[in-house]
């Protein structure tokens, strides 16, 4: 996996997975501001939400840590096929 793409991946998951798990329930618990596309977890009812907000945060860093273990893997399979 190239460098670049690892990063802005790993970036990009890890602001989605911030922005609509904490945050969401941050601005649901302590603003009174309307639910947008950034926070989708605040369309649901109260309890759903919250379980909706947990989900994103565990879906955002299981795929996080997807990414690392196939990031720190490549070397390891270029060095073998360089080997070979």
């Amino acid at each position: 996996m190239d460098e670049a793409w690892y990063r802005l991946g790993m970036l990009l998951v890890l602001i989605a997975g911030v922005w609509e798990g904490p945050m969401a329930i941050v601005f649901r618990l302590f603003t009174d501001k309307r639910p947008n596309v950034l926070t989708a977890a605040n369309y649901l009812p109260t309890p759903w939400c919250y379980v909706a907000a947990v989900g994103a945060m565990i879906v955002a860093f299981a795929v996080i840590a997807f990414l690392d273990i196939r990031h720190k893997r490549t070397p390891a399979l270029a060095k073998r096929s360089d080997a070979e």
